[in-house]
């Protein structure tokens, strides 16, 4: 198991142990820092590993920040209807 692999895995302990923590802002703050280093993440896991390592580590990381990709697939279909 490389490194970047390793770095998931972290990444997705450290979002599970987030969301368990009480929040007033219903959790923004730290789904944007979680965005914020999913990003660089997962492109690392895309250039090190084959292509389908890449889409799993994509599909987990949806599954956490579900509700920012909804909010933007909302957005986007209201800018697309316009």
């Amino acid at each position: 198991m490389n490194l970047s692999l390793i770095a998931l895995f972290v990444w997705l302990v450290v979002a599970n142990m987030a969301a368990m923590l009480p929040s007033k802002d219903n959790h923004w703050r730290r789904a944007y820092g979680l965005m914020a280093t999913g990003l660089p993440l997962l492109l690392w896991i895309f250039w090190e590993n084959p292509w389908w390592v890449g889409l799993l580590a994509l599909v987990a990381g949806l599954s956490v920040l579900r509700w920012p990709v909804i909010y933007l697939v909302r957005w986007l279909r209201r800018k697309v209807a316009r």
